[in-house]
Protein backbone atom coordinates (compact mmCIF):
# COMPACT_ATOMS: atom_id res chain seq x y z
CA UNK A 1 0.00 0.00 0.00
CA UNK A 2 1.03 3.24 -1.25
CA UNK A 3 1.47 6.06 1.71
CA UNK A 4 1.19 9.77 1.76
CA UNK A 5 1.91 10.54 5.27
CA UNK A 6 -0.41 13.25 6.01
CA UNK A 7 0.78 15.04 8.73
CA UNK A 8 4.08 14.62 10.68
CA UNK A 9 7.14 17.27 11.39
CA UNK A 10 10.50 17.89 10.78
CA UNK A 11 12.14 19.80 13.12
CA UNK A 12 15.84 20.07 14.40
CA UNK A 13 15.64 22.32 17.94
CA UNK A 14 19.59 22.48 18.75
CA UNK A 15 19.83 25.06 15.50
CA UNK A 16 16.19 26.47 15.25
CA UNK A 17 13.99 27.65 17.98
CA UNK A 18 11.27 26.07 19.51
CA UNK A 19 10.03 26.73 22.50
CA UNK A 20 8.13 23.76 24.06
CA UNK A 21 11.30 21.93 22.81
CA UNK A 22 13.80 23.94 24.01
CA UNK A 23 12.61 25.79 27.13
CA UNK A 24 12.10 24.40 30.70
CA UNK A 25 10.15 23.69 31.88
CA UNK A 26 8.21 21.30 29.60
CA UNK A 27 4.87 22.06 29.19
CA UNK A 28 1.99 20.05 30.11
CA UNK A 29 1.38 17.70 27.05
CA UNK A 30 -1.10 15.44 26.67
CA UNK A 31 0.56 12.19 26.30
CA UNK A 32 2.67 13.32 29.12
CA UNK A 33 6.72 13.21 29.53
CA UNK A 34 8.09 14.24 25.83
CA UNK A 35 11.39 14.39 26.32
CA UNK A 36 12.70 11.84 24.17
CA UNK A 37 10.72 14.07 21.17
CA UNK A 38 12.90 17.23 22.49
CA UNK A 39 15.73 16.06 19.41
CA UNK A 40 16.35 16.35 15.44
CA UNK A 41 14.00 14.88 13.21
CA UNK A 42 14.32 15.24 9.89
CA UNK A 43 14.47 13.36 6.59
CA UNK A 44 16.70 10.66 8.00
CA UNK A 45 14.79 10.20 11.53
CA UNK A 46 11.99 10.22 9.40
CA UNK A 47 12.91 7.30 6.78
CA UNK A 48 14.39 5.14 9.40
CA UNK A 49 10.95 5.20 11.68
CA UNK A 50 8.98 4.67 8.50
CA UNK A 51 11.00 1.96 6.81
CA UNK A 52 8.66 -0.65 6.48
CA UNK A 53 5.89 1.24 4.79
CA UNK A 54 6.31 2.78 0.99
CA UNK A 55 5.87 6.19 1.48
CA UNK A 56 5.86 8.39 -1.78
CA UNK A 57 4.62 11.53 -0.52
CA UNK A 58 4.05 13.67 3.10
CA UNK A 59 2.80 16.74 4.59
CA UNK A 60 4.95 18.28 7.33
CA UNK A 61 3.09 20.17 9.95
CA UNK A 62 4.76 23.21 11.84
CA UNK A 63 6.01 22.68 14.99
CA UNK A 64 5.45 25.85 17.00
CA UNK A 65 8.50 27.61 15.74
CA UNK A 66 9.83 31.16 17.19
CA UNK A 67 6.88 33.31 17.92
CA UNK A 68 9.32 36.16 16.98
CA UNK A 69 9.79 34.78 13.07
CA UNK A 70 6.65 34.17 12.45
CA UNK A 71 7.48 32.93 8.80
CA UNK A 72 11.19 30.97 9.83
CA UNK A 73 9.87 27.73 9.65
CA UNK A 74 7.71 28.09 6.21
CA UNK A 75 11.23 29.66 4.59
CA UNK A 76 13.56 26.82 6.04
CA UNK A 77 10.90 23.76 5.30
CA UNK A 78 10.85 25.55 1.71
CA UNK A 79 14.60 25.13 1.65
CA UNK A 80 14.70 21.76 3.20
CA UNK A 81 12.16 20.56 0.35
CA UNK A 82 14.32 21.84 -2.37
CA UNK A 83 17.43 20.39 -1.04
CA UNK A 84 16.35 16.58 -0.76
CA UNK A 85 12.41 16.71 -2.35
CA UNK A 86 10.62 16.12 1.22
CA UNK A 87 8.24 16.75 2.01
CA UNK A 88 5.95 17.22 -0.51
CA UNK A 89 3.58 19.80 1.48
CA UNK A 90 3.69 21.60 4.37
CA UNK A 91 1.55 23.59 6.61
CA UNK A 92 2.68 26.54 7.99
CA UNK A 93 1.92 28.80 10.98
CA UNK A 94 -0.04 31.61 10.71
CA UNK A 95 -1.90 33.15 13.74
CA UNK A 96 -5.08 34.85 12.44
CA UNK A 97 -5.69 37.20 14.65
CA UNK A 98 -2.14 39.04 14.60
CA UNK A 99 -1.77 42.52 13.30
CA UNK A 100 1.35 41.05 11.42
CA UNK A 101 -1.29 38.14 9.32
CA UNK A 102 -1.17 39.90 5.37
CA UNK A 103 2.57 40.58 5.85
CA UNK A 104 2.99 36.41 6.93
CA UNK A 105 0.22 35.92 4.31
CA UNK A 106 2.46 37.59 1.48
CA UNK A 107 5.75 35.45 2.69
CA UNK A 108 4.04 32.13 2.96
CA UNK A 109 1.89 32.17 -0.14
CA UNK A 110 5.03 32.71 -1.97
CA UNK A 111 6.41 29.24 -1.35
CA UNK A 112 5.52 26.79 -3.41
CA UNK A 113 5.24 24.44 -0.61
CA UNK A 114 3.15 25.88 1.35
CA UNK A 115 -0.72 24.42 0.71
CA UNK A 116 -2.37 25.16 4.10
CA UNK A 117 -2.02 26.93 7.95
CA UNK A 118 -2.24 26.21 11.02
CA UNK A 119 -3.40 28.00 13.77
CA UNK A 120 -4.45 26.87 16.80
CA UNK A 121 -7.73 28.67 18.23
CA UNK A 122 -8.10 29.25 22.32
CA UNK A 123 -9.72 25.85 23.98
CA UNK A 124 -11.01 24.76 26.87
CA UNK A 125 -9.45 22.40 28.60
CA UNK A 126 -12.36 20.20 29.10
CA UNK A 127 -16.19 20.40 27.89
CA UNK A 128 -18.67 23.28 28.57
CA UNK A 129 -17.93 27.07 29.54
CA UNK A 130 -17.60 29.88 27.22
CA UNK A 131 -16.57 29.71 23.48
CA UNK A 132 -13.08 29.13 22.66
CA UNK A 133 -10.99 30.60 19.90
CA UNK A 134 -13.00 30.18 16.82
CA UNK A 135 -15.87 32.41 18.08
CA UNK A 136 -13.67 35.25 18.50
CA UNK A 137 -13.84 38.08 16.21
CA UNK A 138 -9.72 38.79 15.35
CA UNK A 139 -9.68 35.00 14.40
CA UNK A 140 -12.67 35.10 12.46
CA UNK A 141 -11.85 38.37 10.31
CA UNK A 142 -8.12 36.38 9.86
CA UNK A 143 -9.70 33.46 8.41
CA UNK A 144 -11.71 35.71 5.84
CA UNK A 145 -8.24 37.43 4.97
CA UNK A 146 -7.08 33.70 4.53
CA UNK A 147 -10.14 33.44 1.79
CA UNK A 148 -8.26 35.60 -0.03
CA UNK A 149 -5.28 33.37 -1.21
CA UNK A 150 -5.43 30.00 -2.32
CA UNK A 151 -4.42 28.30 1.02
CA UNK A 152 -6.22 25.85 3.19
CA UNK A 153 -6.67 26.00 6.98
CA UNK A 154 -5.46 23.32 9.00
CA UNK A 155 -7.99 23.20 12.37
CA UNK A 156 -6.42 21.79 15.49
CA UNK A 157 -9.25 21.95 18.59
CA UNK A 158 -11.12 19.40 20.68
CA UNK A 159 -13.90 18.08 19.99
CA UNK A 160 -16.43 20.11 22.29
CA UNK A 161 -15.45 23.32 20.09
CA UNK A 162 -16.58 21.32 17.03
CA UNK A 163 -20.21 23.27 17.20
CA UNK A 164 -18.36 26.32 16.27
CA UNK A 165 -16.61 25.31 13.20
CA UNK A 166 -19.94 26.27 10.91
CA UNK A 167 -19.98 29.90 11.85
CA UNK A 168 -16.73 30.40 11.49
CA UNK A 169 -16.30 28.40 8.21
CA UNK A 170 -19.14 31.49 7.06
CA UNK A 171 -16.54 33.69 6.67
CA UNK A 172 -14.84 32.12 3.89
CA UNK A 173 -16.95 29.43 2.79
CA UNK A 174 -14.62 28.27 0.07
CA UNK A 175 -11.41 27.84 2.05
CA UNK A 176 -11.25 23.98 3.37
CA UNK A 177 -10.70 22.89 6.56
CA UNK A 178 -8.74 19.77 7.30
CA UNK A 179 -9.80 18.64 10.90
CA UNK A 180 -6.59 17.69 12.50
CA UNK A 181 -6.16 14.43 14.97
CA UNK A 182 -9.63 13.39 14.60
CA UNK A 183 -10.87 15.73 16.83
CA UNK A 184 -8.99 14.60 19.52
CA UNK A 185 -10.92 11.83 20.98
CA UNK A 186 -8.97 11.11 24.38
CA UNK A 187 -11.98 10.85 26.83
CA UNK A 188 -12.94 7.30 25.74
CA UNK A 189 -15.46 6.73 28.83
CA UNK A 190 -19.02 6.21 27.14
CA UNK A 191 -19.97 10.02 27.81
CA UNK A 192 -16.50 11.18 26.37
CA UNK A 193 -17.33 9.02 22.84
CA UNK A 194 -20.46 9.92 22.71
CA UNK A 195 -19.73 13.94 22.76
CA UNK A 196 -16.87 13.22 20.64
CA UNK A 197 -18.94 11.05 18.16
CA UNK A 198 -22.22 13.71 18.11
CA UNK A 199 -19.74 16.82 17.38
CA UNK A 200 -17.77 15.14 14.54
CA UNK A 201 -21.50 13.85 12.97
CA UNK A 202 -22.37 17.23 12.71
CA UNK A 203 -19.07 18.35 11.93
CA UNK A 204 -18.91 16.26 8.63
CA UNK A 205 -22.27 17.77 7.29
CA UNK A 206 -19.76 20.44 6.27
CA UNK A 207 -19.13 19.60 2.60
CA UNK A 208 -15.69 21.82 3.13
CA UNK A 209 -14.35 20.02 5.56
CA UNK A 210 -11.86 17.13 6.12
CA UNK A 211 -10.35 14.95 8.78
CA UNK A 212 -6.94 13.90 9.76
CA UNK A 213 -7.44 10.37 11.48
CA UNK A 214 -4.27 10.70 13.62
CA UNK A 215 -3.16 11.63 17.11
CA UNK A 216 -4.92 8.79 18.58
CA UNK A 217 -2.64 7.83 21.52
CA UNK A 218 -3.79 7.56 25.20
CA UNK A 219 -1.91 8.70 28.03
CA UNK A 220 0.15 6.02 29.61
CA UNK A 221 -1.06 3.34 26.93
CA UNK A 222 0.94 2.06 24.13
CA UNK A 223 -1.09 2.61 20.90
CA UNK A 224 -3.69 -0.37 20.08
CA UNK A 225 -6.18 -1.20 17.17
CA UNK A 226 -8.55 -2.56 19.94
CA UNK A 227 -8.58 1.02 21.45
CA UNK A 228 -8.42 2.77 18.47
CA UNK A 229 -10.91 0.79 15.92
CA UNK A 230 -14.27 2.12 16.49
CA UNK A 231 -12.90 5.63 16.30
CA UNK A 232 -11.17 5.05 12.97
CA UNK A 233 -14.35 3.19 11.36
CA UNK A 234 -16.83 5.68 12.93
CA UNK A 235 -14.87 8.74 11.54
CA UNK A 236 -14.62 7.13 7.88
CA UNK A 237 -18.47 6.53 7.91
CA UNK A 238 -18.90 9.59 8.86
CA UNK A 239 -17.03 11.61 6.70
CA UNK A 240 -16.01 9.11 3.72
CA UNK A 241 -12.82 8.11 2.50
CA UNK A 242 -12.71 10.95 0.06
CA UNK A 243 -12.89 13.33 2.78
CA UNK A 244 -10.56 11.35 5.28
CA UNK A 245 -6.65 10.58 5.29
CA UNK A 246 -4.63 8.50 7.50
CA UNK A 247 -1.19 10.45 8.89
CA UNK A 248 1.38 9.26 12.16
CA UNK A 249 2.02 12.59 13.22
CA UNK A 250 5.50 11.31 13.94
CA UNK A 251 7.30 11.90 15.81
CA UNK A 252 4.85 13.14 18.41
CA UNK A 253 2.39 9.87 18.05
CA UNK A 254 5.99 8.18 18.74
CA UNK A 255 5.42 8.28 22.30
CA UNK A 256 2.84 5.81 22.21
CA UNK A 257 4.03 3.58 19.47
CA UNK A 258 5.75 2.67 16.44
CA UNK A 259 5.27 4.18 13.20
CA UNK A 260 4.76 0.57 12.16
CA UNK A 261 2.42 -0.01 14.73
CA UNK A 262 0.41 3.14 14.07
CA UNK A 263 0.03 2.29 9.90
CA UNK A 264 -0.69 -1.66 10.69
CA UNK A 265 -3.55 -0.35 12.31
CA UNK A 266 -4.94 1.37 10.06
CA UNK A 267 -4.03 -1.33 7.63
CA UNK A 268 -6.14 -4.04 9.94
CA UNK A 269 -9.21 -1.29 10.67
CA UNK A 270 -9.58 -1.10 6.82
CA UNK A 271 -9.16 -4.32 5.88
CA UNK A 272 -12.48 -5.10 4.45
CA UNK A 273 -12.62 -1.73 2.70
CA UNK A 274 -12.53 -1.68 -1.19
CA UNK A 275 -9.59 -1.06 -2.91
CA UNK A 276 -10.84 2.78 -4.26
CA UNK A 277 -11.32 3.52 -0.62
CA UNK A 278 -8.14 2.11 0.46
CA UNK A 279 -6.48 4.12 -1.55
CA UNK A 280 -8.39 7.18 -0.72
CA UNK A 281 -7.81 6.93 2.63
CA UNK A 282 -4.32 6.03 2.49
CA UNK A 283 -2.75 8.54 -0.23
CA UNK A 284 -5.41 9.63 -2.50
CA UNK A 285 -7.53 12.25 -0.48
CA UNK A 286 -4.56 13.80 0.63
CA UNK A 287 -2.60 13.84 -2.64
CA UNK A 288 -5.63 15.92 -3.43
CA UNK A 289 -6.34 18.12 -0.99
CA UNK A 290 -2.22 19.10 -0.90
CA UNK A 291 -1.90 19.20 -4.57
CA UNK A 292 1.02 16.37 -4.23
CA UNK A 293 1.31 14.89 -7.95
CA UNK A 294 2.29 10.89 -8.12
CA UNK A 295 1.72 7.86 -10.62
CA UNK A 296 -0.51 6.19 -9.19
CA UNK A 297 -1.96 4.45 -11.76
CA UNK A 298 -1.86 1.25 -9.63
CA UNK A 299 -1.72 -0.03 -6.26
CA UNK A 300 -0.88 -2.96 -4.03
Amino acid sequence: MRIIDAHHHYWDPEVNYHPWLRDEPMIPFRYGDYSSIRQRFLVDEYDLASFQWDIVGSVTMEGEWDPADPTGEAIWMQSLADRSGKPSAHVAQAWLDHDNLAEVLDVITSLSLVKSIRHKPRANPAPGGHPGGLSDRAFREGFRKLGQTHLMFDLQTPWWHLNEVAAFADFAPDVPIILNHTGLPSDRSESGISGWSAAMKALSRLPQVYVKISGLGLLGRPWHLNDNRDIIRQTIDMFSPERAMFASNYPVDGLCGSFDTIFSGFDAATSDFDQSERAALFHGTAARLYGIELDLQTDA
